[in-house]
């Protein structure tokens, strides 16, 4: 195998070689891996993903890249930056799924090409057959809205739309947005704002919700769907920024006051509440299992924040759920005792095909998109064992992460780029639970992520397109007509 390698590399480099000397332009060949950015070296994509066009450090005016596979199929890129044909690109990855595709790559600079040693890029068995991914975009701020909107993009090709954006919506915040198991029909988002909702769409139509009554502490924020569509779980929080001083780890964190979590019947726009979940102690990021059966949940002991923030160390917990009845059991379970070893798991994400929950593993508190040392871990639902997801993890904050549908894939926000902005990376999960280098989500242009001031969080997959009809939003939501939930 080694030898077919070693074969096959020296046979591109020879063809490569040839193609740029055909040019009558001198190549220098150099005994290392080039430069690339995004860092596509290595990594692990699923056939048929939007190309993984790259560029070589600025000193080079022109990239040369031709990406052949064990066949001798081949397809090239040349221009001031390595950018392939999408549907040539479609092509060799759909034939190769399973395989191994190996780039070899020059760059033009001072009057002669030089050539690097070439990389492999691995072709997934599983495939990624989503549409695409939602996210909300916008730029860093602490004080003012500024342009902000949740966004779809087909992951096939490099096609962005706005679902609905600020300046359809002037003056408020479009908070997070979650779907149900990625199905665009069921999705919802949170508007803040004087004109503040919970926005749910089911079926093709949609709902304007006040979700704070006079029994709940305030309206809903992070929110997860039942499988069967009927109810939605959501956390109710009173949310605070705390800047840090003396502290060049961390500048803000971002804590509650007091939060609970109650379950949303969707149908009869009631809340359903629970002692167990509504407790003295501070409860949050609910979301129910792939069977529905089970609701999932992050419980940390109560202290006095902010004082004590970098005491609180949440919990993950689990009580049953009778969808048949709409209620909450009685019996809580602690699945993951986060906070005997002085840390904090919150985020769970069940995958859909029951076998893991994925999650975030900080030092303590409650937001880890805020925390540098935030880690993505599997938790094992057959066994109960616990891993990180070491190659997905980085020297960075890792956080927002969500599945595909069929459980193969996961998306999640990353600050390994510069520690400020966060991208969205996606990752390959086998049998095991263990995840590959995760890549970049491609663009058409790489420089892309070196000009744009947005930031990007919240990310998703959706198997199709999210169809809201925006021609009615800006009166909706400006009319301040809601439908008022109540308490069953």
């Amino acid at each position: 195998m080694k030898l077919t390698i070693k074969i096959h590399i020296l046979a591109t480099l020879t063809a490569i070689s040839l193609a740029l000397a055909s040019c009558g332009k001198e190549t220098v060949v150099r005994e290392e891996l080039p430069q690339i950015f995004p860092d596509y070296i290595g990594v692990t994509v699923p056939a048929g993903i939007a190309p993984l066009n790259f560029d070589l450090p600025e000193e080079y005016s022109k990239v040369y890249a031709r990406v052949t596979d064990n066949n001798g199929n081949c397809i090239t890129a040349k221009g001031s930056y390595a950018g392939f044909n999408v549907n040539e690109w479609h092509k060799l990855t759909e034939a190769n799924a399973g395989g191994t595709l190996y780039v070899t790559v020059a760059g033009y600079k001072d009057g002669r090409w030089e050539q690097f040693l070439p990389f492999m890029i691995f072709i997934s068995r599983y495939p990624l057959e989503d549409y695409g991914v939602t996210y909300r975009k916008f730029a860093p701020g602490y004080e003012t809205y500024s342009k902000i909107g949740i966004y779809q993009r087909n992951i096939h090709n490099f096609k962005e739309e706005p679902i609905v954006e600020g300046t359809l919506l002037p003056g408020q915040c479009m908070g997070c947005h979650t779907a149900n198991a990625t199905s665009p029909d069921e999705f919802l988002f949170h508007l803040r704002g004087k004109h503040g909702a919970t926005v749910v769409q089911k079926d093709g139509e949609r709902k304007w919700l006040e979700t704070k009554t006079d029994r709940t502490i305030g309206r809903t924020a992070y929110s997860y769907w039942h499988p069967s569509g009927d109810y939605i779980t959501h956390s109710n929080n009173l949310v605070h920024q705390l800047f840090w001083t003396g502290n060049n780890d961390r500048y803000i964190e971002v804590y509650d006051d007091a939060s609970d979590v109650i379950v949303h019947d969707v149908d009869n726009d009631e809340f359903i509440l629970s002692p167990n979940l509504m407790t003295e102690d501070f409860e949050t990021y609910p979301a129910f299992s792939s069977d529905g059966k089970t609701l999932f949940f992050c419980s940390a002991p109560k202290v006095q924040v902010p004082a004590q923030a970098q005491d609180l160390h949440y919990n993950l917990c689990a009580v049953s759920f009778d969808a048949q009845t709409g209620t909450v059991g009685h019996q809580v379970d602690t699945l993951i005792y986060a906070s005997k070893m002085g840390k904090s798991v919150t985020m769970p994400r069940p995958s859909y095909d029951g076998k893991w929950i994925l999650y975030s593993y900080a030092d303590f508190g409650c937001f880890p998109i805020n925390h540098k040392e935030s880690d993505l871990w599997l938790l094992d639902l057959e066994d109960g064992s616990t891993h990180p997801l070491q190659r997905a993890n980085s020297a960075y904050c890792e956080s927002f992460h969500n599945w595909s549908s069929d459980s193969h894939w996961i998306l999640f926000a990353s600050r390994r780029g510069d520690n400020l902005y966060s991208r969205i990376y996606i990752s390959e999960i086998d049998d095991e639970g263990n995840a590959s280098k995760p890549f970049l989500l491609p663009q058409r242009d790489p420089s892309f992520y070196h000009k744009t001031l947005f930031t990007f969080n919240v990310p998703d997959f959706t198997k199709g397109k999210v169809k809201f009809k925006t021609s009615a939003a800006y009166k909706e939501a400006f009319s301040d007509k809601r439908t008022h939930l109540t308490v069953k």
